[in-house]
């Protein structure tokens, strides 16, 4: 019988027991999230309001990582000037700006109990709002979760993250199926264990090329940074499009920046990986963030097309000078450019200028 949450932190005696077992022993099982095939987790902590209007007055609280059930989308009644985003959802306790929500679904799987035969591995991804992990090394490597335990926040993966599974446990406390889980790509050597029930295998089928008779010399990616768009192009032909967020024009505080500006020009995508650890910048003004998946790199050293979990503010530039689109964007563009990548190893650089053009421009018109 599966232990729930709450038998689960009976069972362990609070934080002193938990500490005392094996990392293994320690991996919570799933919380109770709530029913609906529209869910919502919020990436920040955000007002709740009475109707979709800015200027309506505050109803209640919502706090980072609260899992709601979407009711439906509705456009702002007042206009945020803050945001070029005027999207809001209806949740059973009130209004909430829907570019904090980022969209989930709850589906636990059936994990498995052996390694495919053959296989180190496999990659698998994150299939419900979040599962918490525990790590197997004694103290962190990476910033993110260096401070995380620093200030006590609690150490989760989120909903399209994916991860590759190295070892399948049974664990000693819950009965349940665990995973051993790490980066392998840009990682900074932290392991974790979460629950298996969380994970889902990806199969060779996601990663197989769309549209791979056609001339790849046809194709082309156009990164429009005044509309916030990307449109995918066969012989002139549009055949994808799909809202985006690019690099940042302003920093936290307002002040005007150039130093994560999208670069304008031509490139051509170079690397892609199908999860990768992305991390840069300065302390105090850095980023540091795990399982990025299906991530394309079109110039430089990290600038890419990926995957976010992180916000739901596709239309307006904040990033770091990537292309941030949602997953399903993500993974379609992963598998339309080149070069092809296969499930293993799932990562694949190029010399030269052989990939996908990948055009970035602007327009006043």
């Amino acid at each position: 019988m599966t232990l729930t949450r709450r038998d689960f932190l009976k069972l362990i005696g609070g934080a002193a027991g938990a500490m005392a077992l094996s990392p293994f022993s320690r991996v919570m099982p799933l919380p109770e999230f709530p029913q609906g095939q529209r869910l919502g987790r919020l990436t920040a902590s955000v007002d709740l309001r009475s109707a979709p209007r800015i200027d309506y007055p505050v109803t209640g609280k919502a706090y980072e990582d609260a899992v709601v059930p979407l009711l439906r989308e509705i456009t702002a009644g007042t206009m945020d000037f803050n945001y070029i985003d005027q999207r809001w959802v209806e949740t059973p306790e009130g209004y909430i700006f829907a570019g904090f929500i980022q969209p989930v679904r709850n589906i636990p799987n059936e994990p498995l109990r052996e390694m495919p035969p053959g296989k180190p591995g496999f990659w698998a991804e994150v299939t419900v709002p979040y599962v918490e992990f525990v790590l197997e090394n004694q103290t962190p490597s990476s910033p993110w979760i260096t401070d995380s335990v620093t200030i006590g926040r609690p150490l989760r993966l989120y909903y399209s993250q994916v991860m590759w599974v190295d070892q399948i446990k049974v664990s000693e406390v819950t009965g349940n199926i665990i995973y051993r889980i790490n980066e392998r790509y840009g990682s900074y050597g932290d392991i974790f264990w979460a629950e298996g029930a969380a994970f889902r295998p990806i199969s060779n089928e996601e990663v197989a090329p769309i549209s791979p008779d056609v001339d790849p010399a046809t194709k082309k990616v156009i990164a429009n940074l005044t509309y916030q768009t990307i449109s995918c192009v066969e012989n002139e032909r549009e055949v994808y499009f799909c809202r985006m967020s690019s690099g940042a024009k302003w920093d936290a505080a307002g002040n005007p920046v150039d130093n994560w500006s999208t670069p304008i020009g031509t490139h051509w995508t170079w690397r892609k990986s199908i999860s990768i650890h992305m991390a840069g910048g300065t302390v105090g003004g850095g980023w540091d963030t795990p399982g990025v998946s299906w991530t394309t790199l079109f110039s430089g050293t990290g600038v890419a097309i990926h995957s976010t979990f992180w916000h739901n503010l596709y239309g307006m530039p904040r990033s770091h000078g990537c292309l941030n689109v949602t997953p399903e964007d993500a993974k379609w563009i992963f598998r339309w450019t080149t070069p092809l990548v296969s499930l293993e190893p799932g990562d694949l650089t190029i010399q030269g200028e052989g990939g996908t053009h990948v055009v970035v421009e602007e327009r006043t018109y």
